[in-house]
């Protein structure tokens, strides 16, 4: 026996045996990127005389507004998403606990839900303006000067309020991590707090603030509802436009492309800035720093800066939509229509959860067992929908999807003598299937992470025993991996309960969800009629965002006097 033959096996690496794992990551891949696929087919067919108007008229004017848009979100979800999560790290105050979850509440609040409410609340005749002008003794209407709220700032402030919590999420599960005596040295040469924030912390917190911001801009990209009522026409906003009003689907197409273009350079700026990512982890904390005391005055300034957020992203719009709701259901009851909205919203996005949560597990695990390169390009690949807006992903889905019901309708008619009809795009199933393809990436990176913290030995140790991949997949990675993969299936749930691009362009005929009558309400300018439903989504989604602040609660490290430790 050679000594080559005796040496025990290396635990650094899996059993390198999931062929079929990696197969089903591979076809998963594929489908994800169906609709990248479709788009250059129908872009390449041309878009006849209407290409040069775009060009001249409508991408300019998209491409500026869409950059004026993400500089400002990018900015301000910045200072107030790492503001807030410095804060009630870094310092005691009253209120901090509750602060700590209540920052995530924006996260159940649709952009285009608290657009609606806004441009409701701030209206000459809304009841923001008219208590100031009774205030102020001002009778005429147009007398008091107030701010437009259908304008690019208003439009960067509301997204910003409700698309801050990514940052803030992030970023402070990073300043949780950061070691304390990283901290304690710093103030130990003289720094004060200021100083160390701005010297230490943010630099070393710089990967998660790229990650969150990036998941910000990405979602203020995909917003149409929220752009197209304050008047703002981005990319998302002139897609839309090209396709239903001007029945230009290859000019959709088109300019859809231009708009990956962008996204791609977001995910370049997210992996650049997360190139250091390295000397963040290696400040992982064995305890965290312990809070410090503040004065009154300071206590003061960190209460209204968090409660300044939760006010303008989650408790005013809440506070209008649940008088609305009661104003119109005292009027004229509850809307009979909701009901099957209700349902059908739920239904549909738990079914895409379900979905997406299973393949996701599939796509992490492959790149487990089968470590290497085709299966991390596969999980990559699988995660391109994410980086997709809902309308770009739904331009995209219009060719396979045909082509597939064509396909099955062809062989139906010559088989069985009878027509399937749009089997796919024709029904709730293109739906599904454009909610699992945008957010698989989510719980395909949650499970991921949380099978990194699975040792490799008991991989070795049940493959020893006997154990097949699936079983072991079954029977340890599975619950093991249970809360990372619960956590991203939250997310994704309250994702597809909130998506309007694709739900809009994707339903059946006379189909609607909570979102879609939302959309169609505020785009009559009959909002109390929308309030029930839009408070429907909101109540819906508060439910997972209190779990995933829970969780997030619940992942802080010990604290020097939980270690049993002198601070």
């Amino acid at each position: 026996m050679t000594l080559a033959a005796e040496a025990p096996p290396r635990l650094s690496r899996p059993p390198r045996d999931g062929g079929r794992w990696l197969a089903a990551g591979v076809v998963i891949a594929c489908l994800t990127l169906a609709p990248v696929a479709g788009l250059v087919g129908l872009a390449a067919r041309g878009s006849g005389d209407l290409w040069p108007h775009l060009a001249a008229y409508v991408l300019p004017r998209a491409a500026w507004e869409t950059l004026q848009l993400l500089a400002g979100v990018g900015l301000v979800t910045t200072v107030v998403g790492v503001g807030t999560a410095w804060l009630v790290v870094a310092y005691r105050f009253p209120g901090r606990k509750i602060f700590e979850w209540a920052l995530l509440l924006p996260l159940a609040m649709p952009t285009y839900i608290a657009a609606f409410a806004y441009l409701d609340l701030t209206h000459p005749i809304g009841p923001v303006q008219t208590t100031l002008r009774a205030l102020l003794g001002i009778r005429d209407v147009r007398g008091l000067w107030f701010p437009e709220i259908r304008s690019m700032g208003g439009c960067v402030l509301l997204l910003s309020a409700v698309l801050y919590p990514y940052v803030y999420l992030t970023t402070r599960g990073l300043f949780l991590m950061q070691s304390s005596a990283t901290l304690e040295a710093a103030r130990t040469l003289g720094a004060g707090g200021l100083r160390t924030f701005l010297t230490v912390a943010l630099p070393l917190a710089r990967p998660a603030i790229a990650v969150g911001v990036s998941l910000a801009l990405m979602e203020a990209l995909n917003d149409i509802g929220a752009a197209e009522f304050l008047g703002v026409r981005t990319f998302t906003v002139a897609i839309y436009s090209t396709w239903v009003n001007r029945s230009s689907v290859e000019g959709a197409a088109q300019i859809a492309l231009v708009m990956i273009a962008l996204v791609l350079a977001l995910v370049a700026f997210e992996r650049w800035a997360r190139r250091r990512q390295g000397v963040a982890g290696e400040a992982r904390a064995a305890r965290r720093s312990e809070p410090r005391d503040l004065g009154a005055l300071g206590q003061t300034g960190c209460v209204l800066a968090c409660a300044a957020p939760i006010a303008v992203g989650f408790a005013a719009p809440a506070a209008y939509l649940a008088h609305a709701a009661a104003v119109r259901i005292a009027a004229f009851g509850v809307p009979p229509q909701i009901y099957g909205e209700i349902a059908r919203t739920l239904g549909f996005a738990l079914i895409a959860t379900a979905i997406a949560a299973a393949l996701g597990f599939v796509l992490a695990y492959a790149a487990r067992v089968r470590r290497g390169l085709p299966a991390r390009a596969a999980q990559v690949a699988a995660g391109v929908g994410y980086a997709m807006p809902g309308t770009v992903l739904a331009v995209g889905l219009l060719t396979p999807l045909a082509s597939f019901d064509n396909m099955v309708d062809g062989v139906a008619r010559q088989a069985l003598g009878i027509s399937t009809g749009l089997l796919i795009s024709g029904s709730g199933a293109a739906l599904i299937f454009a909610y699992v393809v945008r957010f698989l990436a989510i719980p395909s990176g949650g499970v991921d992470a949380g099978l990194a913290k699975i040792p490799l030995s008991l991989d070795h140790a049940a493959r020893t025993l006997g154990a097949r991949p699936a079983g072991v997949a079954r029977a340890l990675h599975l619950p093991l991996a249970a809360p990372a993969l619960g956590a991203a299936a939250l997310l994704v749930f309250v994702d597809c309960m909130k998506e309007l691009s694709a739900t809009l362009l994707l339903r059946p005929l006379n189909f609607e969800t909570l979102a879609t009558h939302v959309y169609g309400e505020a785009s009559r300018g009959t909002y109390e009629s929308g309030a029930v439903a839009a408070l429907s989504i909101v109540l819906v989604g508060l439910a997972p965002v209190a779990l995933i602040a829970r969780a997030s609660s619940r992942s802080r490290p010990a604290s020097a006097e939980e270690l049993g430790v002198a601070p």
